[in-house]
């Protein structure tokens, strides 16, 4: 079981690793060929996309890793029901933002060219549910390659597309062309979802595999709907940030410019930076799922919590590293990554808040693994509730983007620490 955990998550940092070189290879064509305000436009609306997407997933990807890793299910069944409802969601979705892309863009972001973009997310949202769903099966197997060689292609198939088509849509204008990168998130799943259909074996189904269970959708909602809440929670209050950052400001006389531009270059550069050690932190969290949810079943409870421990580890193992390097080297980092010196400042404040963020992610894991969504949802509760209130009140002391990165701190503290309390409670 040991060496089945470390050999897993090697397999995804290894390919996390790759994934991250070539998500930092997009990110920095896209920089250049759509520039600062394009960046801005893309960081605006994917707060809108990250909640819509949470929406649709309604936390199925993390119920069916707990249950299939269970080995009690039929686990046909299981993927192909969520998969259903997910896809009803998603054309409700699809749905709603017909009727109302044109509202949103003018009346929510104040930006009428960010219509086609906010439609463009509804015809996303299909290809990331099955892709997802599939995504879960292979992880409650502890099967990681086709995970990783999913994510890779993806990437790739991405980046290619980007390249080839882009400049095509820049010539009609630059809300053309961040509507094309979204909608080039439809060629990346696609390619994940024939690759995992090409490897799950025996994929002949029969009638009761296709046919959707109550008790299957029973199980799959009391861990699914208390993980939503969480993400959810989570993604609202990401969603509501590029709205009060620009109502708040624009009312203490921050130009529009200003805010994009600002906007842009944090989540554009400076937490792109800071958080490239998560492919590792992610990866250990992915890995961890159904270990601790097999041996919390079976009470091991001193098993689970040496793996929790060896995850904070491993995490921490890199995380320190990493922070040490973006405190004195972010002018180096920025220039050969993105050609630019801005973000410095936000960098070496930020960076060293980030440590706790790194181990964030394998306790919020190991709660969830644990069936104990509930009380991390509380906490990202709390912690969404500290961010937006915060974000709100300090936009209005003139400190600019400062008030988003004190937010963003104050977040990280808080749901990093109330969720390490919760995993050593449970686990004493």
């Amino acid at each position: 079981m040991k060496n089945k955990f470390i050999k897993s998550t090697l397999i995804l940092i290894v390919g996390g690793f790759f994934t991250k070189i070539f998500g930092m290879i997009i990110k920095i064509v896209l920089t250049r060929l759509i520039g600062f305000k394009g960046i801005g436009m893309y960081s605006m609306i994917m707060p809108t996309f990250m909640l819509l997407n949470s929406i649709a997933q309604l936390g199925l990807p993390t119920a069916l890793n707990v249950l299939i890793a269970n080995e009690k299910y039929n686990t046909k069944n299981l993927v192909f029901t969520s998969i259903v409802i997910s896809l009803l969601i998603d054309m409700i979705i699809l749905v709603f933002l017909i009727f109302s892309s044109n509202f949103l863009s003018q009346n929510i972001l104040n930006n009428p060219n960010l219509s086609f973009c906010f439609l463009s997310i509804g015809f996303v949202l299909p290809f990331i549910t099955i892709s997802n769903a599939l995504r879960s099966y292979f992880f409650a197997k502890e099967r990681m390659y086709p995970h990783v060689i999913t994510n890779i292609l993806e990437d790739v198939v991405k980046l290619i597309v980007i390249i080839v088509f882009l400049p095509f849509f820049l010539k009609k204008g630059i809300e053309y062309a961040v509507c094309f990168v979204i909608l080039s998130n439809i060629f990346s799943e696609l390619s994940s979802i024939i690759i995992f259909l090409f490897l799950i074996p025996n994929f002949k189904c029969e009638k009761k595999d296709l046919i959707p269970n109550k008790v299957n959708i029973k199980n799959l909602f009391s861990i699914a709907i208390p993980t939503l809440g969480s993400r959810l929670i989570g993604t609202i209050g990401y969603f509501l940030e590029p709205l009060i950052i620009t109502y708040v400001l624009t009312k203490v006389n921050y130009s529009s410019e200003f805010i994009i531009n600002e906007y842009g270059i944090i989540n554009g550069y400076v937490m792109q930076l800071v958080l490239l050690p998560s492919f590792f932190t992610s990866a250990i969290s992915q890995a961890l799922i159904p270990i601790v949810s097999k041996n919390f079943i079976k009470n091991k409870k001193n098993y689970v919590y040496k793996k929790v421990k060896q995850a904070i580890f491993f995490s921490l193992l890199v995380g320190i590293p990493a922070t040490l390097i973006f405190e004195f080297f972010p002018d180096k980092l920025l220039r050969f990554l993105f050609k630019t010196n801005k973000g410095i400042t936000y960098i070496k404040v930020i960076a060293p808040i980030c440590i706790l963020h790194y181990i964030q992610s394998p306790l919020s894991s190991s709660l969830q693994a644990m069936n104990k969504a509930k009380i991390s949802m509380t906490g990202t509760l709390i912690g969404m509730i500290l961010r937006t209130t915060s974000l709100f009140l300090l936009s209005f002391l003139k400190i600019g983007l400062w008030s988003l990165l004190i937010a963003t701190s104050i977040n990280i503290i808080f749901v990093t620490l109330f969720d390490l309390y919760n995993v050593k409670k449970i686990l004493k």
